[in-house]
């Protein structure tokens, strides 16, 4: 998931930069409007965070300018003004989304969740996962390893397909909880390494490569990446 952050406030910036990058997002940086434009124009982005107030190019503009050169990349909108007409002028021209600052950062990563989600709805759903020789049939709800079958509960399919749907995005306990299990869930039940350690018995044990990784102090990803 690639994210990229236009805001020329570096205190905004860094904390945006060091929070998502903290919940496993691939996250850029550009500091004025032009330079925006560009990276948004040359990169493959998951997201857009554009900030409204920016030298050289506002952020209604740099948003109208993609939009109207075809690209659908998903755009929130950040701001410090709360103005109805100012929000209104934004959606119009394009942005999927408008948050006010100063925000929680749950509700910024609720919202990019959101827009995300809505992104991946619109497109076809992928009936196969792969990652390395760890196959995910979604169809057959079945998977197998090096072609054997691995015999899995309902929530640990649940579990391994989030992070197959995006291989080596860290994903922390607290998403992880929150995606598999629901937000009702006691934020302090260690149920998420429970289930950590019983994916890696069933998935890992006996093979050369071990997909499923801890990152110590942020969470879990999966993949072949050595380490």
């Amino acid at each position: 998931m690639n994210i990229l952050v236009v805001e020329d406030d570096m205190r905004v910036a860094d904390f945006l930069l060091r929070g998502l990058r903290a919940e496993g997002y691939r996250v850029q940086l550009a500091r004025t409007g032009p330079e925006g434009l560009e990276l948004a124009r040359n990169s493959d982005l998951s997201l857009l965070l554009l900030d409204l107030m920016l030298p050289g190019l506002s952020g209604l503009e740099l948003c109208q300018t993609l939009r109207a050169e075809g690209h659908h990349v998903p755009v929130l909108m950040l701001t410090a003004l709360s103005e109805t007409e100012d929000k209104v002028s934004g959606l119009r021209l394009g942005a999927d989304d408008y948050l006010t600052k100063p925000f929680a950062f749950e509700e910024l990563l609720a919202r990019i969740e959101a827009l995300l989600r809505r992104g991946r709805e619109q497109r076809p759903r992928a009936t196969t996962l792969q990652v390395a020789d760890l196959v995910l049939d979604r169809e057959r709800m079945q998977v197998t390893r090096a072609g054997k079958l691995v015999p899995l509960t309902a929530k640990e399919l649940a579990f391994l397909e989030l992070l197959m749907t995006a291989p080596g995005r860290v994903y922390s306990r607290e998403r992880i909880l929150s995606n598999v299990w629901g937000t009702n869930e006691d934020p302090l039940t260690n149920i998420v390494d429970v289930y950590v350690r019983r994916l890696r018995a069933k998935v890992d044990d006996g093979h050369p490569v071990a997909l499923l990784k801890t990152v110590r102090g942020v969470g879990y990803r999966l993949d072949a990446v050595p380490g």
